[in-house]
């Protein structure tokens, strides 16, 4: 895939915004999330505050979010996004076991709701993962705890069972996971994760669960794991009211920005968010054509 000029990463109301406001400002567009964008959203059974929508349903307006994208030919890219790493005059977005390239972000992507486990953060790289297509390979023949929240979770998993020695699948819904009968399932609330310089426990409410590695397969990630030197404050991206971050080039809109938690302000910050992302563009374009002359 060739380097686009904005790369969005989630399909809320702020993603689905930047979006359409980049792609109406004639910008090669990356939209990465979920095809059905917002769960949430989808669920809510009036929305109250949506200008011009008085009492729309939440599943009414993700049906005219999808209208419109279809209608611009705005693709969603369904992958998970590990990573994203600043690479000086561009930026590369590991996602699903690939690197794709944008000359701009916007990080849509929500909020990650509590805490990390004990050990998560310590662990990271050291047999803690986010990613099943990125770091199977390194545990052939070990095994691994998966702890899931969602579809694609499981999908990973089942993956996993093809590479791997053994995968425990404890699920966090409420739903009861699909999964191929190589993966075993565990009706436990992990705890904890343990291990010196490297895993070799999961705590549970139950017991412990010894194991190589342990997959942690959220529908996103934490913002200051997610992108190496990005400023951050209580699980936060610090914006100001541009949608600019620390980071020259990136830009965050929606729930990861901050509270108030609305759709409408989402919507707005992810409009906010594009306008940005094109006036960096194009004042990158004009420093280009005047080091040229």
């Amino acid at each position: 895939m060739e380097r686009v000029d904005i790369a969005i990463i989630g399909t809320g109301p702020a993603g689905v915004s930047a979006a359409i406001t980049a792609k109406v400002r004639n910008k090669s567009v990356l939209l990465i999330g979920s095809r059905e964008l917002s769960e949430k959203m989808s669920k809510a059974h009036q929305i109250l505050n949506y200008p011009g929508l008085p009492e729309v349903t939440g599943a009414d307006l993700v049906a005219g979010y999808k209208k419109q994208l279809a209608g611009l030919g705005i693709e969603v890219t369904e992958k998970r996004v590990n990573a994203v790493y600043a690479m000086g005059d561009y930026f590369g977005i590991q996602a699903s076991g690939e690197i794709l390239e944008a000359s701009t972000v916007i990080l849509a992507a929500g909020i990650v709701m509590g805490k990390p486990f004990p050990g998560e953060n310590e662990l990271l790289g050291s047999g803690v993962s986010y990613c099943a297509t990125c770091d199977a390979q390194f545990f052939r023949g070990k095994e691994v705890a998966v702890i899931g929240y969602g579809r694609e979770a499981e999908q990973e998993a089942d993956y996993l069972a093809e590479i791997v020695g053994k995968v425990h699948y404890f699920p966090m819904g409420k739903e009861e996971p699909q999964l191929s009968d190589a993966v075993e399932v565990v009706h436990e609330r992990p705890k904890a994760i343990t291990g010196t310089q490297t895993v070799s426990t999961l705590e549970t409410d139950a017991g412990s669960h010894p194991v190589d590695g342990v997959f942690i397969l959220r529908d996103a990630i934490a913002p200051s794991q997610l992108v190496p030197g990005l400023a951050t404050e209580e699980n936060h991206v610090k914006v100001n009211l541009q949608m600019e971050t620390n980071l020259p080039g990136l830009f965050a809109c929606g729930d990861i920005a901050g509270k108030p938690y609305q759709y409408i302000k989402a919507a707005g910050q992810g409009n906010v968010a594009a306008l940005s992302a094109v006036e960096y563009l194009d004042k990158k374009k004009r420093e280009k054509q005047a080091d040229a002359r």
